[in-house]
């Protein structure tokens, strides 16, 4: 955005902010209802560990433009699958399945960096570990120095639920238990953590609706952010597989694939494979993002949840509700369903449920059909597995990806479609292979869909980043400053071979971006390190050294 239009838009009232990121959003021709459109909101920042080594934005998304298959055995470390497995399903205490789609280093945590005594870490859930961590580099993608957020209205609104850590601490006998932990393990002391931790004082919520929970997060965040109740979000869900008795339940109610994979919408689908991981994105009202001149990945127009009510059985799915939350997810958007291209579907891979969502989606975009268009449809669930309580953030954080890379990744194990679905009679495409997202009447827009056992559903309307100036950045500068810093040498050091791999083959715009964000939007700590030059080759080349080996300069915060 240049000066005079980021002045511009500072100037202007709240209504007006919103009106202007309105019209920047408008398809050619189109007239948004005004009194059925709540303001956009931007998505400027993610934060991921997720399995495949997924443990931010980029590799998460190499992991999808390679079609990487994350399921494995069920690592030694969280329990003997030896001992648990057995291929009958009536075997009492067993598991019939082996894998499962699980995060490395997921027992690893600096208690010292969040201020954490080592004997309240001790006692402090993984899932509220990760939490800290992903919140962190959430913000930190999003070019926002954490500690600036002090006092201020940001909100966090997280799904998941209390976890294995429970049973684990339990397990050790009474006399393990002490004044930590209760606040280590109740999810909601993972929320008021953060909140904590950061200073923040905007509304902090744990959300519990079973494998929609953090979609029901995000449409949570976005009420408050519309409202005003808060100024900024920090958004997600969370969940670790620590104990075998989650996937022994699964097993008993037949829930899950023998091979520990999710065959979505495929014929051999036989359940799904459970997975893992924790995934944050940070939000902002869409006018205030494009007066701050923030990087924006894409934009949330709608969100919309609903509850089955009495279906044939309390986990089975209900069609109908399907269909009512995205019609009203689109409606909230102001769009029309012929506008959008992709749909992450929740697709757990059941032969029950895939019938259902399909069909529901036909049902609401069944038009496309007549114009001779196809809605694409995919999971993430074929990649990394079912995250339950982090489901719907995974799917959302891939849509977000794919429509700032413009590209849809493939949808994995589809060989021959489930009979139950007829598919001659949908307008629906699944994407065996990567494909670029072509733009239909000038925007990508694309659908996310998560549905909770319990019954409540979920479903967010997201379209691309609108096209906005950008910022007139004068003179070229002949040389560049780049600083980091942080709390040891060992991690500075990974720190800046983090930084030399990000500048492989970027220009000298991106090293400007790059630059500015590590110099005015990250935490200053005690081991730092500045290094100057004229290219971004140059730039590299001394973060590259100083990671193999050199002296770091020690001072104050």
């Amino acid at each position: 955005m240049s000066d005079v239009m980021e002045k511009l838009v500072r100037g202007l009232s709240p209504e007006k902010r919103v009106s202007l990121a309105k019209m920047l959003l408008r398809s050619a021709g189109e007239e948004l209802p005004e009194q059925k459109t709540a303001e956009p909101v931007a998505i400027i920042g993610i934060g991921c560990r997720f399995p495949g080594g997924a443990n931010d934005a980029e590799s998460f998304w190499k992991l999808l433009r390679e079609g990487v298959d994350a399921v494995q055995e069920v690592p030694r470390s969280r329990w003997d699958i030896d001992a648990y497995y057995d291929p009958d399903p009536s075997a009492p205490g067993k598991m019939y399945t082996r894998n499962g789609a699980f995060l490395e280093g997921a027992d690893l945590f600096d208690p010292y960096f969040f201020g954490i005594p080592p004997r309240a870490a001790a006692n402090l859930d993984p899932q509220h570990r990760l939490l800290l961590e992903v919140a962190w580099e959430a913000l930190e993608h999003a070019g926002i120095a954490p500690k600036s957020l002090a006092g201020s209205k940001t909100g966090v609104f997280i799904g998941g639920g209390t976890g294995d850590y429970t049973q684990l601490i339990q397990a050790k006998g009474a006399d393990s238990i002490d004044a930590t932990y209760l606040t280590g393990s109740l999810l909601t002391f993972a929320t008021g953590r953060l909140s904590h931790f950061f200073d923040l004082q905007g509304p902090s919520l744990a959300v519990d609706t079973a494998c929609s929970s953090s979609l029901v997060a995000v449409h949570l965040a976005c009420q408050s952010l519309r409202s005003g109740e808060s100024s900024l979000a920090l958004v997600g869900g969370v969940n670790l597989i620590l104990t075998p008795q989650g996937t022994i339940t699964t097993c008993k109610a037949r829930m899950l694939a023998v091979d520990g994979r999710c065959k979505t919408f495929d014929a051999a689908a036989d359940g799904y494979g459970r997975g893992e991981g924790c995934g944050i994105v940070v939000l902002k009202r869409l006018s205030d993002a494009l007066a701050d001149g923030d990087n924006i990945l894409a934009v949330i127009r709608g969100t919309a949840t609903n509850q089955d009510g009495h279906s044939s059985d309390l986990t089975v799915p209900n069609g109908l509700a399907q269909q009512a939350v995205i019609r009203q997810a689109l409606e909230n958007a102001g769009l029309e369903p012929t506008q959008v291209d992709y749909v992450e579907a929740h697709g757990t891979g059941t032969s029950l449920g895939d019938p259902i969502e399909l069909r529901a989606l036909g049902a609401v975009f069944g038009k496309k059909r007549e114009s001779g268009q196809l809605l694409r449809v995919g999971s993430v669930k074929t990649n990394i597995g079912h995250l339950e309580y982090a489901a719907g953030i995974a799917g959302l954080i891939k849509l977000v990806l794919a429509l700032n890379h413009r590209e849809i990744p493939s949808h994995l194990h589809f060989k021959r479609g489930n009979p139950y679905i007829p598919w001659n009679e949908l307008p629906v495409e699944i994407p065996t292979q990567h494909t670029p997202w072509t733009a239909r009447d000038g925007k990508r827009v694309g659908g996310v869909s998560s549905f909770g056992a319990s019954g409540t559903n979920a479903h967010v309307v997201l379209e691309e980043a609108p096209e906005v100036e950008k910022r007139n950045r004068g003179a070229q500068r002949p040389k560049h400053v780049l600083s980091v810093s942080a709390r040891s040498e060992k991690t500075l050091r990974a720190l800046a071979g983090s930084y030399a791999k990000r500048l492989e083959g970027k220009g000298p715009e991106e090293l400007g971006d790059l630059c500015f964000t590590a110099n005015t939007g990250r935490a200053r700590f005690e081991y730092r390190l500045a290094v100057v030059g004229e290219t971004t080759e140059e730039v590299r080349q001394e973060l590259a050294a100083y990671a193999a080996g050199g002296e770091v300069e020690r001072g104050g915060v």
